[in-house]
């Protein structure tokens, strides 16, 4: 808005499909996450907006416990079946060696005397009846048992998800909310400091990622966490020996991970680099097409896309392949630790300190183990990105508001429109003087032009009395009241703008127009279109009024564009009209033909033009000659011209150079 204010442009830039994990994902690897200021701080922030349903979240944790301890039983029954048929087996098979109604104890007896010691203790470990064969009937009730334990674990488990749900959608919801409302009270001077882009991605891309955390990443954590806990202690209880050599290559387990995720993390880095570059490059040509093609630059912009496509090939080639490695290494490190449990617990069995189905169980149990850890690493790396998107959204919601309304709104039912400007100083930077001690006097219906060169302050005059900034010093009023007595929607609600650039949105053309006034009657609205010389062009469309523009309005021309936004104002009646350019995009013919629109339009109101063109101010009541935020000349244009000033130079300077370049 601002002459003396730049707004950063903000491009989008694609990151590579999904964030190119690869097959690294599930450690985190890949992306680095971006790094929070204030972790700690802004976790308890953002775990605020979940304490209203505390009490979900209690039932939440206990019903991820409840479906863990199920899943961790699981593998523990399932030995036990595994138990009942490998007794039975023998069971049965000793009853064919021996003779009928040998005992147990007599079985194992026979073995000691026979010098075979470590069958005996086998034999004397296990719970078998020589000559007793499976006993299916139990056999099949334990399978039934492990099966509704999986059954109940994963009943839980969705309930868990089903309700985290909702927890995080509504505490989403709450701070969607908060952002929406904080950007309608955020004043102008924020939006021109910031990027566009920056600004809608902390209010979708942010929030969208603290949604995704806080319904997947933290019922995951949840369910790792007491996994491992869980999982742990079925491990010792079954076998501390075991346990121990399982933890043994836990280490390096997770330190190869890490090792190769961090020299995968500068591929990626690298990757997502060339990318940036890649999709700058492709959006610029395309955007740019025609003028590439004027001036024969298609071999020189291939050669540019085969370049950074060969760099961006070579990065993202080294970064799947290192990321890539992790699985396999975690494997043969997984692999190493199942070979050492299946000897040990072996010989475990063979001397009859373990039962081999303590020995399936713990198999199960020691693959079940890493999982949950690396979960929980990759859950880690992703609340550091989490975190620092609430951080980015936190300071959106704590940036500074609008000067709070007055309590007693001074409202005016009828605006005459005399508007008064007195002493007025304002400054976008506090060491960069800009408008100082300004005084103005339009009186009502009068057309009042300000022309100066570029930054000279015409625009942020324009916004002072919008009251999009606020003035340092000085008052401006309306009728005689001061503008800060007012609310911002009633004052603003006197005013109609055309501004240089011409918004319209997705929609029809008609409620484009509508937009103005949406109260307005379809006649009012006809009347509006014919007034802005919009009506002839809109009838010659295949669907007229209902034709839908798409997100640019690029289906109509630029000028098309302006006289529907001239069209608006037509329609809005306001008591106070400000045109910034408002033909600037229309060709001569239609000029003129605008020129006297407005100027019925114009007739008994108070009105503000901006213009550059100082052919299409010479009417105006007063002209107002600004430079560096200060009037420096005022008068109608015969006074102006009369004095060979400023105004009289830029008035000439305009027709000299236009003769200068048609000659």
């Amino acid at each position: 808005m601002s002459e003396t204010t730049k707004e950063a442009p903000s491009r989008g830039r694609a990151g590579p499909g999904g964030g190119g994990f690869g097959p690294g994902r599930h450690l985190g690897v890949g992306m680095p996450a971006p790094k929070s200021k204030d972790f700690r701080g802004s976790f308890k922030r953002l775990a605020g907006y979940l304490r209203p349903q505390m009490a979900l979240i209690i039932i939440v944790l206990a019903l991820a416990a409840a479906s863990v301890a199920f899943s961790v039983v699981g593998p523990k029954l399932l030995g036990n079946a595994t138990n009942l048929v490998f007794e039975g087996a023998l069971g049965a098979q000793l009853g064919q060696s021996l003779p009928p109604g040998t005992t147990k104890d007599q079985a194992v007896a026979g073995l000691r005397a026979a010098g075979k010691t470590d069958l005996a203790d086998l034999l004397a470990s296990m719970d078998v009846t020589p000559g007793q064969g499976v006993e299916f009937d139990a056999v099949r009730q334990l399978l039934m048992l492990v099966a509704l334990v999986y059954a109940l674990s994963a009943l839980l488990g969705w309930m868990q998800q089903y309700l985290m749900a909702g927890v995080a959608q509504r505490a989403v919801y709450q701070l969607r909310r908060q952002a929406d409302e904080k950007l309608a009270r955020l004043p102008l001077r924020y939006y021109d400091s910031q990027p566009r882009g920056d600004v809608l991605s902390r209010v979708t891309n942010d929030i969208d990622n603290i949604a995704q955390t806080l319904q997947q990443s933290l019922t995951q954590i949840i369910t790792a966490v007491l996994t491992i806990i869980g999982v742990l202690a079925m491990m010792f209880w079954i076998s501390p020996l075991l346990a121990l050599v399982s933890l043994l290559t836990l280490p390096l387990s997770i330190g190869s991970a890490i090792l190769i995720a961090k020299r995968s993390q500068k591929q990626f880095a690298a990757q997502w680099k060339h990318t940036g570059t890649l999709n700058g490059h492709i959006e610029e040509m395309f955007s740019g097409h025609a003028i590439v093609k004027v001036f024969g630059r298609q071999e020189e912009a291939i050669e540019v896309f085969d370049r950074e496509n060969e760099l961006l090939y070579e990065a993202s080639f080294k970064a799947q392949f290192i990321s890539g490695i992790i699985m396999p290494s975690m494997n043969f490190i997984n692999n190493l630790n199942y070979v050492a449990i299946a000897v040990i617990g072996g010989l475990r069995v063979a001397q009859g300190q373990m039962s081999l189905g303590d020995v399936q169980a713990f198999i199960q149990y020691s693959r079940q183990f890493t999982q949950p850890i690396t979960q929980t690493a990759s859950i880690m790396n992703v609340m550091q990105s989490t975190v620092a998107s609430a951080e980015r959204v936190f300071e959106l919601l704590d940036e500074a508001e609008e000067i709070p309304e007055s309590q007693t709104p001074v409202t005016m039912p009828r605006v005459e429109g005399h508007i008064e400007m007195s002493d007025v100083s304002f400054r976008y930077e506090p060491d960069t003087p800009l408008i100082e001690d300004l005084s103005l006097d339009a009186r009502p219906g009068s057309t009042v032009a300000i022309v100066g060169p570029t930054g000279a302050g015409k625009t942020t005059l324009v916004n002072l009395l919008m009251r999009f900034y606020e003035i340092d010093e000085g008052t401006i009023s309306i009728d005689g009241v001061d503008i800060r007595e007012m609310s911002r929607n009633d004052l603003r609600r006197t005013f109609g703008m055309v501004l240089q650039d011409a918004w319209l949105f997705k929609g029809t053309i008609r409620d484009n127009i509508a937009y103005g006034r949406e109260d307005a009657s379809d006649e009012a609205l006809d009347e509006a279109a014919r007034a802005a010389h919009v009506d002839h062009f809109v009838r010659t469309l295949p669907d007229g009024y209902d034709t839908v523009l798409d997100d640019e309005a690029s289906n109509i021309s630029a000028g098309e564009r302006q006289l529907l936004t001239i069209a608006r104002a037509f329609l809005a009646d306001p008591e106070i009209l400000i045109l910034d350019e408002a033909t600037s995009s229309v060709d001569t013919r239609t000029e003129v033909l605008i020129q006297q629109a407005m100027s019925r339009l114009m007739k008994g109101r108070t009105s503000f033009v901006i213009a550059h063109r100082l052919s299409t101010i010479r009417n105006a009541d007063t002209i107002i000659v600004m430079d560096h935020g200060r009037i420096i000349e005022q008068g109608n244009h015969e006074a102006l011209m009369a004095a060979e000033g400023f105004y009289c130079d830029l008035y000439n300077s305009q027709f000299v150079d236009a003769y200068d370049e048609a000659s």
